[in-house]
């Protein structure tokens, strides 16, 4: 019998893992991730640097971030819901050759002999496609067992330690060594490397190889990839909509900060390039220890309910301590409170929805959870910007507390209805 959702063609041993098998694809998942986040911050460690060179002002430069984070915003939905129609396979390829053409257009930006502005905002196109989180989250949610899913999930986190570590070392080290165009070009022969891994050992389909919160519906016309009113019914299911809006709601003030933390490592912390590098990789392993370890073994103590309504609550200790903030140091100190908060949040939101959904629906699902960063890129250089330059930093932190502090009230009065294993 063909697995649920399962591509046309495929039986059960694609859905099940093909020839590597379970924990390998879910190894090389992990690794495909890894590669793209280093890819990705090696562009962001150069991009500012390219900019300059090519005399754009920072309003320009904020036009090309927000024009990314658009297209993603964009493309995010869709891109979930075409991984659950064609596959894991079809998905993580697609991702891959869409990242190998925008480093191309990068390097080729690099050049004197070529328009590199326009390359320049060109490249920022391919993002439409360039999903590759959402896919490697789908994989794992699909392979995993719903009491493993927070733990396996938050691996992920690992990954992304692992990208801005590497990633900003190989950006700042090759583009000191070999010029500005070494990085873009050493990304996009990764890109294409990880296009070619996708399309030979991830297999076609995942879907029907976990055990999942619902089954896939039985029957029926299927929805097609651009169908916006079936992949927005998704938020109307039973107990999506409530988390979903706690996901942005909780996260959002977090996300301004972060999104002008360049800004105010330069203007309130007065910290030069390389401390501020310092403080990202500090940040990357603490993201990799939180969602890579503590995440995980504090899901398998406590229910989910239980560890969104901590994250909510250390969000509001930590806006408190934010807005009383004065120097890099006590930042320092309320940092490993704000990345808990963070990778929790994220983690449990996705684990929950993808539970509440159908097992053929779990790309959609995360691929509509994959708009909320860039609808933070998009929104926050504005907002934040406007925010910072009437209040200053600490308006950041009585955001994020009275922010919290409403969804912590809503929180204990309401509790989120979902199925859980544990005691609240």
């Amino acid at each position: 019998m063909q697995g649920a959702g399962a591509p046309r063609g495929q039986g059960p041993s694609a859905a099940q893992g093909g020839a590597l098998g379970r924990p390998r694809v879910l190894l090389l998942t992990y690794v495909l991730a890894s590669v793209e986040f280093s890819c990705l911050f090696m562009q962001f460690s150069v991009l500012p640097y390219l900019s300059r060179s090519l005399g754009l002002d920072s309003v320009t430069f904020g036009y090309l971030q927000t024009s990314f984070g658009l297209l993603q915003l964009l493309g995010g939905p869709v891109f979930g819901r075409f991984a659950d129609q064609r596959g894991a396979r079809a998905a993580f390829t697609v991702s891959f050759l869409g990242a190998s053409v925008l480093y191309l257009l990068l390097t080729a930006a690099c050049s004197p002999a070529l328009p590199g502005v326009a390359l320049l905002f060109a490249s920022r196109l391919p993002a439409l496609f360039m999903h590759t989180l959402p896919a490697a989250q789908m994989v794992v949610a699909d392979l995993s067992a719903p009491e493993e899913r927070p733990a396996a999930l938050g691996r992920l986190g690992l990954c992304f330690g692992v990208g801005i570590i590497l990633g900003s070392l190989l950006g700042g080290t090759l583009s000191a060594a070999y010029g500005i165009q070494c990085p873009p070009f050493v990304a996009f022969v990764a890109n294409l490397l990880g296009a070619v891994l996708s399309f030979t050992c991830i297999p076609a389909s995942t879907k029907g190889a976990g055990t999942h919160g619902q089954a896939a519906p039985a029957g029926g016309p299927r929805a097609g990839v651009f169908d916006l009113k079936a992949i927005s019914r998704l938020l109307l299911q039973p107990g999506v909509l409530p988390v979903f809006l706690v996901k942005v709601v909780s996260g959002f003030p977090s996300g301004l900060f972060m999104v002008m933390f360049s800004i105010i490592s330069m203007d309130f912390f007065r910290l030069e390039a390389a401390q501020a590098g310092y403080l990202t990789s500090f940040f990357g392993v603490l993201q990799m220890v939180v969602q890579g370890l503590v995440v995980g073994r504090l899901s398998s103590h406590f229910s989910e309910a239980a560890l969104l309504r901590a994250s909510v609550l250390v969000f509001v200790l930590v806006g408190l301590a934010m807005a009383l903030m004065s120097s890099v140091f006590h930042f320092c100190l309320l940092m490993p409170g704000l990345v808990f908060s963070l990778c929790t949040l994220n983690v449990v939101t996705d684990s929950i929805l993808t539970k509440a959904v159908s097992a053929s629906d779990t790309g959609t699902m995360l691929g509509l959870c994959a708009t909320v960063q860039p609808l933070t890129r998009t929104l926050g250089p504005t907002v934040g910007g406007l925010l910072y330059r009437s209040f200053g930093v600490s308006v950041f932190g009585h955001v994020q507390f009275a922010v919290n502090f409403l969804v912590l009230l809503v929180l204990w009065r309401q509790p989120l209805p979902h199925k859980t294993d544990k005691v609240w």
